[in-house]
């Protein structure tokens, strides 16, 4: 139906465009650069017949599929990817290398030579016999989240531009910005978007569907110390950047982070400290797949704070909850049909759908809050974020064929 070279080629373009985000900028993209790619994109919709594509002032790409169904009730479905990629590896001067026809066991990244894939470290590499592998050189990270998404709904909204007898209602796209710092759609038109259900392309192994995920929230602890000159601080100098190492020295180490856990375990992460002296803020997250479970973690954190400032009694803190996203099963749960039509689309295109739950968030669950149920499906990515990054070229090419079954199967169905 659509051909590796279809994603592959649109992928490899589109990952040699920078588009990190930055979580301490204010603006909105919180990066200029993440409009390059989607002026690119627009282009790239209006070569293809889709007129009304259009990047508006706040970074975010709307375009439209007609219909091309005699049903006049058909909902009207939207594919959701990011053009942002991770803050915490570079995305600048990606140098995609693509690996032809694995024949299992280590890959080398030819420019860094302590970066090495691994079937131990990397299992699905397992299944990837005779596939194109495609990583990055070892330098940067490969930006597969969430390009392998971007260049699959491109794909598919091609080969459906191109196939009018294809049966479908009306297909939005969104390609949106931030969503690696938490405000992937902060600025989304939800009226101008229009649509009922939606899917997000932002998965990881073949056949994966995603209806859960974690609950989240951040967390700032402010630490007011108290300053003196080193040479005279006794007695007086409390310094903020040793309260705070000891706020971070008294997290559980076996349990509660990233490092301990797995499945549906949450944890409390410290992602940054800054400051001096007289004044550190800690930023943390919390995740629990269990909303309820975010107080938890938080009165724990609060107690550890308030534990350890009985040893400075000069200094305070302040100590900030910010909510970002919930668990969208609560939603999806609601709407069964847009679990039941994906995994008729994932079977339809000869794979066996397998449910998963995300241990991290996705714009589709802010989406599913905002009025519109969003699951997320397989991309092919894996080892997000970091230089070991990989994307397989078949799970692109089935991840593609799915968007346009999912398509099919909404259209017939609706009665």
């Amino acid at each position: 139906m659509i051909t590796p070279e279809a994603v592959t080629e649109r992928f490899v373009r589109y990952v040699k465009i920078d588009t990190q985000s930055d979580p301490e900028s204010p603006t909105v993209p919180s990066t200029a650069k993440q409009k390059n790619l989607g002026n690119v994109l627009v282009e790239e919709l209006k070569t293809i017949g889709i007129q009304d594509a259009e990047l508006d002032e706040y970074g975010y790409v709307y375009a439209t599929i007609p219909s091309t169904s005699k049903k006049e009730n058909v909902p009207v479905l939207c594919f959701c990817s990011h053009m942002d990629t991770s803050p915490d590896c570079s995305g600048a001067k990606v140098n995609p290398q693509i690996h032809k026809n694995y024949q299992g066991g280590d890959i080398h990244l030819p420019n860094d030579a302590t970066q090495v894939l691994t079937p131990h470290a990397h299992p699905d590499l397992k299944n990837q016999i005779g596939n194109d592998i495609i990583t990055a050189d070892g330098t940067t990270l490969l930006g597969a989240d969430n390009k392998a998404g971007l260049a699959e709904i491109m794909a598919a909204a091609e080969y459906l531009m191109q196939h009018p007898e294809v049966k479908h209602g009306v297909i939005r796209i969104l390609f949106t910005p931030d969503e690696e710092i938490g405000r992937g759609v902060d600025k989304v038109d939800m009226q101008k978007l229009g649509a009922q259900f939606g899917y997000t392309m932002d998965g990881e192994s073949l056949g994966h569907i995603e209806a859960e995920n974690f609950s989240a929230d951040a967390v700032v602890i402010t630490i007011n110390g108290v300053s003196a000159h080193p040479g005279f601080a006794k007695g007086k100098m409390e310094s903020a950047i040793k309260i705070a190492g000891a706020i971070i020295d008294e997290l559980p180490k076996k349990k509660l982070s990233p490092e301990s856990t797995h499945g549906k375990k949450g944890f409390v992460h410290p992602t940054s400290v800054s400051g001096g002296i007289e004044q550190v803020v800690i930023k943390f997250i919390i995740r629990d797949f269990v909303t309820e479970g975010l107080k938890e973690k938080e009165d724990m954190l609060k107690q550890i704070t308030e534990k350890v400032m009985k040893n400075y009694p000069n200094s305070t803190f302040d100590f900030k909850v910010i909510e970002q996203y919930r668990n969208m099963k609560s939603v999806i749960d609601q709407h069964p049909d847009v679990i039941n039509y994906a995994k008729k689309a994932i079977k339809k295109s000869g794979i066996k759908p397998q449910m998963q739950a995300i241990r991290g968030g996705t714009d589709g669950s802010r989406l599913s809050f905002m009025g519109m149920p969003c699951p997320n499906i397989f991309a092919g990515e894996h080892a997000f974020h970091g230089k070991q990054e990989w994307v397989s070229v078949k799970d692109m090419q089935k991840a593609a064929e799915v968007v346009v079954n999912i398509c099919r199967v909404w259209e017939k169905e609706t009665k």
